[in-house]
């Protein structure tokens, strides 16, 4: 049988300090919590073509922050966690579903350092996979025994919210690429990636969380605020870590983002702000698909020299320095809004 977040948190002698910790003591436990849901099926062929690949692939996961922030938010309004297990579970498996589609439509080839599955499962199967997750998404909550209809239909109302919007980011981001965009502006980026990432990596695991811990709706909405913000910082992150990143270098998909011309935060502001001639090599680079190390250094030396690079950074501190602010003012001390804080500074370390 599998065991329950409070099995599992009550089993760690260590109670976490900060975010890092956090992740590090519960990630690992939080992920098989996570793959449960995903079922055997009823012929082999099933588990050959479908469930085995996706169990694999949702087993390199990552930090788990999302069903993990999920399971915070709820202990920080003084909820039963363990109420929110399939609500945390059916948003990581939203974000499994969507870097299967996204490194689809981006024509990617690697994911967290393996092939990405269309390459090695093929198109047809890595789509009918990604099928699969998204059907687990209100799935796993319908099924919970242990929320009532009312709240069923409120915290599936919150993922298909939360799957609209996701969708209608990854139309604009996809739709520049495709129109070979370069007049995309700060502010039309930063509607993109709240839309496509803020909402589902922060808002909604937080405001779902907070939902199934009894709050009031002035609590919800500062969660689901303090949430988007930090969820929007998390983005800017990744963005700057796959151009400047030091670990992240030694990864195959270092500076992917310049290969797939991607329009993110840095980028758009070095369109606005680059020297003429530099705004033209930029563009040239981004358009054809370069992997050649020594080009995408050239184009990450364009934006350092339009000041993009340190003006992203900056934007994420300021995000998260009013995320923090506002949370204070949201939901009393306590171990988990510890955590939710420092969760906040993490992100901006890693900027670092």
């Amino acid at each position: 049988m599998v065991k329950t977040i409070k099995d599992i948190m009550a089993e760690v002698e260590k109670q976490p300090t900060n975010f890092e910790e956090y992740l590090d003591l519960y990630a690992e436990q939080v992920g098989d919590l996570v793959n449960h849901y995903i079922a055997r099926g009823t012929h082999p062929d099933m588990d050959r073509y479908l469930y085995d690949p996706l169990l694999a692939y949702s087993k390199i996961g990552g930090k788990r922050h999302r069903p993990l922030i999920c399971f915070a938010a709820c202990q920080a309004v003084g909820g039963n966690v363990a109420l929110a297990t399939s609500a945390a579970a059916a948003i990581e498996h939203f974000h499994t579903a969507a870097l299967i589609h996204d490194d689809i439509a981006d024509d990617a080839t690697t994911r967290r350092g393996e092939p990405c599955l269309h390459l090695s499962e093929g198109l047809g199967l890595a789509i009918n996979m990604g099928d699969l997750a998204l059907s687990l998404v209100n799935g796993t909550v319908v099924k919970d025994p242990l929320l009532d209809t009312a709240m069923k239909t409120r915290v599936v109302s919150e993922l298909v919210d939360m799957t609209c919007r996701t969708i209608e980011g990854q139309a604009m981001d996809i739709g520049w690429a495709r129109d070979e965009r370069y007049d995309i502006t700060p502010e039309d980026y930063l509607c993109m990636a709240t839309h496509k990432t803020a909402h589902y990596s922060g808002g909604v695991p937080l405001a779902v969380g907070a939902i199934i811990g009894g709050a009031s709706d002035e609590v919800v909405e500062g969660l689901r605020s303090f949430g988007i913000d930090t969820g929007l910082a998390f983005q800017i992150q990744d963005d700057l870590l796959n151009l400047v990143g030091t670990k992240e270098a030694t990864q195959k998909d270092f500076r992917n983002d310049i290969t797939e011309g991607k329009r993110t935060l840095v980028v758009v502001h070095a369109l606005k702000h680059a020297q003429p001639e530099d705004r033209a090599r930029l563009v040239e680079i981004l358009s054809s698909k370069e992997q050649d190390p020594a080009v995408l250094e050239e184009a990450v030396q364009i934006m350092l020299k339009a000041g993009s690079i340190d003006y992203a950074r900056e934007y994420a501190v300021s995000l998260t320095e009013r995320a923090k602010k506002n949370l204070l003012g949201t939901i009393p001390d306590s171990p988990a809004r510890t955590i939710l804080l420092s969760m906040a500074d993490w992100f901006v370390s890693r900027l670092s």
